[in-house]
Formats: C-alpha cells, sequence, structure tokens
C-alpha cells in the first residue's frame, strides 16, 4: 500500500496551486470565524439570497405514485365512457408504455368508482377517501398540472428528491442543509422518517438512501434517518461503566487524531466524520427527550389519530415531524410506501389514504395551532400520476392503473403559499395539462424561494460546474400560489 507520503507526493499540479492560493486566506478567515469553522467547505455566495417566507420545510413522500383520477382530478363525464378502449388514440397521442401494458390488446377507459365532493373557498373536488383532508380544503394549494420526463419510479423519484434522473446528485433536504444550515446544534439539520403502511397487499417500491444523500455536497448534509421502533439512533446508550466525561474524553482523542490524518492528506470528508462523531454525541442528550411521547397531551394525540400511539405509524411519524421542526430541524422527509396500484386499486389505494389522511390533518392543524404553519412549508405527493386506462383486467368494482407522468396532483400548504386554491388543469381524459403546467423542477424553484434562496444562485462547484438543484433546464417560480 502506498504510504501518505507517497500520496502527498502524487498531488497534481492543479491540486497543489488550488491549495496554496486558498491556504492563507483559509487559515486567516478561520481565526475570524471561530470555533468550529475552522476548515470551511467551498465557499458559497451569502444566503438567504431573498426574503424567506418559510425556514423549515416538510416532504411527505407518497412512493409508488398515488392516482390523481380518484384522489383530486375529478372527471365525472368519463363514467359513461366505462371500458372504451383507447387503443387508437393513445397511438396518436404517442403514449409511452410502461412494459406491464405494452402486451395489453386491449386499453380500457377506467372511471374512478369513488365519490367527490367540492370542498372550501375554493370548490376543490377532493374524493371521499381524503374526508379529513376535505376538512382543510382551505389550508392546502392543489396542484393538478404537475409532469414529469420519467416513466419508471427509480429515475421518477429521483428526479423529485434529487433534481436528477442520475444518481449521484444531492438530494432536497442537503441543499437546504448546505443553503441554510442549522438551528440546532443538537440535533440534525435533515431528518428522514419512515412511516409504514398497514395493507398487507400493497405494492411496495424499494428506495434508497440516494433519495436523502449528499451526493457531491459534504456527507454532513446528508438526511439522518431516525429508526421508527426502538432507539431511533442505535448505540445510543453509552456502554455499562462508560460515564459522559470518559466518552468526552475518548471523543477528544478521536477526534485529535482525525484532525492529524487531515492536515496530513487534506481529505475534505474526515472533518465531515469530526462533525459526525460530535453531533452524534451531542444527539446522545437531545434524541431521548425528542422521542419521549409521554408529555403530548391527549387532545395532541387525538388530533393526529389513535395510531399517534403506535410506533412506526403516518401518524406517529407525522407528530415525531412536528417536534422536530419545533426543535429546529431544518427539513423533515416522511417517506410512506405502497402507492403502486397497477390492481386492485379500490382495496389498496383505500388502504393507504386511510394511513395518511388523519395523521396529515392532524400535522397541519398542529403546526396552526402552535403558529408554526406560516414559516413550515409543507408537501404531499408521489413521484408521477396514473393512467386512464386499465392495466389488466377491468370490472364496475375493481381495476388497476399504469404509469402516467404527464400530469398528477399534489398539494402545497405553509410557508407563503396561498391555501384555498387549485391551481392548473388538465383535459376531460386527465392525460395532458391544458392550463398552467408545473414540471418538478418548478416545483423545486418554488420551494427554494419560500425558504429565501434561489434555484438559479443555490450552487456548489463540483467536476468544474456550477451545479444546482434545478440543473440546466429552465426552471421558474410558481407565483400565482404565492401569497
Amino acid at each position: 500500500m502506498n504510504s501518505i507520503t507517497d500520496y502527498n507526493d502524487a498531488i497534481t499540479r492543479r491540486q497543489f496551486f488550488r491549495k496554496n492560493g486558498t491556504g492563507l486566506g483559509v487559515a486567516a478567515l478561520s481565526s475570524l470565524l471561530g470555533s468550529g469553522r475552522a476548515f470551511p467547505e467551498v465557499m458559497q455566495e451569502a444566503m438567504p439570497h431573498i426574503a424567506p417566507k418559510a425556514k423549515r420545510a416538510i416532504y411527505i413522500s407518497l412512493i409508488g405514485a398515488p392516482s390523481q383520477l380518484d384522489l383530486f382530478d375529478y372527471k365525472p363525464d368519463l363514467k359513461k365512457r366505462f371500458k372504451e378502449d383507447l387503443k387508437d388514440w393513445l397511438a396518436k397521442e404517442g403514449q409511452r408504455l410502461t412494459g406491464m401494458t405494452s402486451g395489453q390488446a386491449a386499453f380500457p377507459l377506467a372511471p374512478t368508482i369513488f365519490k367527490f365532493a367540492q370542498h372550501g373557498q375554493s370548490g376543490a373536488w377532493i374524493s371521499e377517501l381524503l374526508p379529513w383532508t376535505a376538512k382543510m380544503a382551505d389550508d392546502i394549494c392543489i396542484i393538478k398540472s404537475m409532469h414529469t420526463e420519467a416513466i419508471n419510479h427509480e429515475p421518477a423519484n429521483q428526479l423529485v428528491y434529487t433534481g436528477s434522473m442520475q444518481s449521484g446528485k444531492a438530494s432536497i433536504g442537503s441543499w437546504l442543509s448546505y443553503g441554510l444550515g442549522t438551528m440546532n446544534e443538537d440535533l440534525p439539520t435533515f431528518v428522514v422518517l419512515h412511516a409504514t403502511h398497514s395493507s398487507p397487499y400493497a405494492n411496495v417500491q424499494a428506495i434508497s438512501a440516494r433519495l436523502w444523500g449528499s451526493g457531491y455536497l459534504p456527507g454532513k448534509h446528508a438526511g439522518v434517518a431516525l429508526r421508527s421502533k426502538g432507539d431511533p439512533v442505535l448505540y445510543l446508550q453509552d456502554a455499562p461503566g462508560i460515564s459522559r466525561d470518559l466518552r468526552r474524553k475518548m471523543l477528544d482523542g478521536l477526534n485529535a487524531m482525525n484532525q492529524q490524518s487531515y492536515e496530513t492528506v487534506g481529505d475534505p470528508e474526515i472533518q465531515t466524520r469530526i462533525q459526525q462523531y460530535e453531533m452524534a454525541f451531542r444527539m446522545q442528550a437531545s434524541v431521548p427527550e425528542l422521542a419521549d411521547m409521554a408529555g403530548e397531551p391527549e387532545h395532541v394525540l387525538e388530533l393526529y389519530g389513535k395510531d399517534s400511539k403506535v410506533g412506526g405509524t403516518f401518524a406517529a411519524s407525522a407528530l415525531m415531524a412536528r417536534r422536530l421542526l419545533e426543535r429546529g430541524t431544518r427539513f423533515v422527509q416522511i417517506f410512506h410506501r405502497g402507492w403502486d396500484q397497477h390492481g386492485d386499486l379500490p382495496r389498496d389505494l383505500t388502504s393507504q389514504c386511510k394511513d395518511v389522511d388523519q395523521g396529515i390533518y392532524g400535522l397541519i392543524q398542529d403546526l396552526k395551532q402552535r403558529g408554526m404553519l406560516d414559516d413550515t412549508l409543507v408537501v404531499f405527493g408521489g413521484e408521477f400520476g396514473r393512467t386512464i386506462y386499465c392495466q389488466g383486467g377491468l370490472s364496475e368494482t375493481n381495476y388497476g392503473r399504469d404509469h402516467h407522468p404527464r400530469c398528477f396532483s399534489l398539494w402545497m400548504a405553509g410557508g407563503g403559499i396561498k391555501g384555498g386554491q387549485v391551481y392548473g388543469e388538465t383535459d376531460e381524459m386527465s392525460y395532458n395539462i391544458v392550463k398552467n403546467p408545473v414540471h418538478i423542477r418548478d416545483l423545486h424553484a418554488t420551494m427554494l424561494h419560500q425558504l429565501g434562496l434561489s434555484h438559479e444562485r443555490l450552487t456548489y462547484k463540483f467536476q468544474g460546474l456550477d451545479q444546482k438543484l434545478t440543473g440546466v433546464e429552465p426552471a421558474k417560480v410558481v407565483k400565482d400560489i404565492l401569497a
């Protein structure tokens, strides 16, 4: 193996000039910044860029893609066209078919079997599957004109949560951590929660840490996943016989060795490792208090529903998210899987909605009651939509739907978003957007804007490029939905 000396001897000409050109400046700056910032990351433009409406955010990620046709995008005229074969019409529209339906001989039209009603000042049509969401129609902005290029789950989720269908990019939460920093040194800036689903029949899509990873950003900006059962973090308690003072001395010794390695090698990930050890030490004191729900009043638990008392459920995760946000966590992401209804949609979508409906209502109302909703941005949605045609067998009581990227629905609330409105329109088939399209990049630009960040100015130099969450293609802030 090469020694550290050999490693240093192999330094490139470019690294030599970069290191020596910035070394004195970094040393001078570190003396002004004080402890904890002795080795700042890549220098960035002063942020926030604009006056923020929100200072924290929560993203409810419905993995698998819920059907807009059965939840928010009401098309009552389709009932009289039940089972109409759309094969020729789809060919004319240039429909992209997945491998799951490309071999079908017919593409029968499948109208929703669920009842809809209008709610709130906007008269938003909301499905009977979401009775609690319907109660807060005036708190949310439903966007019916979302669209994406991705037609399969993995690239679609990567696009929604990292801004690119390619692996290796930084996630939304990591960008917010990088751009805005922490509000509580004792808790992670970006926390991920994985909520369980109740149906044994749910079609569960696999997800990976890429969706909450830091990519090319320093590792300290990655999301920290808290466990839903047992200790939120493994090995949180010190081993028997290890006092806090002894743990502190052990950590100081380890940090000294890591610092020596950094000064020798210059790998910035060593600094990340030091910061992670320090965060873990502080979390040993902060996380037990965070996870202790005993102090939550009964009326708050009832607001979220009976499942709030069951660890790992969506309701319990939503309550944990509120506790994290009020303690200074910048961004919380709740993943709830099982929304991929290729068959048996009436059975499985009903179960999925029941899992989340009262919990998300409780979260929004809890934030309102605490005066937190005004400066907390909430997003609720999946990665694409579902087809108007049926996948598999179709009856008057049962059907399935394939993937549809051309239009889908999600909603936003709080953080300067104007509630009580429906934005965008689709055609009579919920197939194409006919008014006010919103791309995933536009969603990202709007989220950043509400948090005080310009999607064009929030950049990080990597591989010679100024990397951005929204990439190099056009993106816009959706100003019509802002309060």
